[in-house]
């Protein structure tokens, strides 16, 4: 086999993932920040979950969507949040015709994340991230683009430090997701990287109503302790 699973589902993974945050956010010059929990929904919120549980902080989303074309949607150009922060490949585009269709597809994508952002607003706290730890989660990077796009996002609201959190991610994307955050924590490194699946002996597609109830029993635990 090319790959083999590391993680049982998504709440395995976020159980892993949250025992090394916790020793990680217990040294000195972290321990008095407080913190925040922002997944990419949908299948961020359940790796996320159990992270903002054992830290004892909120949970939120940021929304991020692939910037793609009808004819290929798995090609990313790029990545956008709900806020409009745009993050673009390296893949050169020239001439009005190329520059026309990169702008209808970033609005189309854009629609997207508003549209998603609008479902979820219900189970997400109102919480001001400046001068706090966000800890930024997905279930796995693949091409990094949406989680770079959600980073170079919240840091326009001035955090004390962003945290780029996933179980899995490829080796050679390591130096430049560094790039874009205060501290890269990645559970596994496969030299081998098809797609995150791979990864997970579950992997179900979580719908908004699964991952919404999620958002809501945190918060309202985190509101009522």
């Amino acid at each position: 086999m090319l790959s083999t699973p590391l993680f049982c589902d998504r709440a395995d993974a976020g159980e892993q993932l949250a025992q090394r945050l916790l020793t990680l956010t217990a040294e000195e010059e972290i321990s008095l920040l407080p913190r925040i929990v922002y997944a990419l929904p949908r299948g961020g919120i359940p790796v996320a979950a159990p992270i903002a549980h054992h830290l004892g902080c909120p949970l939120n989303i940021i929304v991020a969507k692939k910037i793609t074309t009808i004819q290929n949607p798995e090609l990313a150009l790029g990545a956008v949040t709900s806020e409009g922060n745009v993050l673009w490949s390296n893949q050169k585009l020239s001439g009005g015709a190329n520059l026309a269709w990169r702008q209808t597809a970033l609005e189309r994508a854009r629609e997207k994340a508003n549209a998603q952002e609008l479902e979820f607003a219900i189970g997400c706290p109102k919480i001001n991230p400046q001068g706090k730890l966000a800890l930024l989660v997905d279930d796995g990077i693949a091409t990094g683009m949406t989680i770079a796009a959600a980073a170079q996002a919240l840091k326009t609201h001035h955090p004390a430090q962003i945290w780029i959190c996933a179980p899995v991610a490829p080796e050679g994307l390591i130096e430049w997701m560094e790039s874009w955050c205060d501290r890269l924590v990645i559970l596994q490194t496969p030299d081998i990287f098809l797609s995150v699946s791979r990864f997970y002996n579950k992997f179900p597609q979580i719908t908004t109503q699964e991952a919404l109830i999620s958002l809501q029993e945190h918060n309202h635990l985190s509101d009522r302790e």
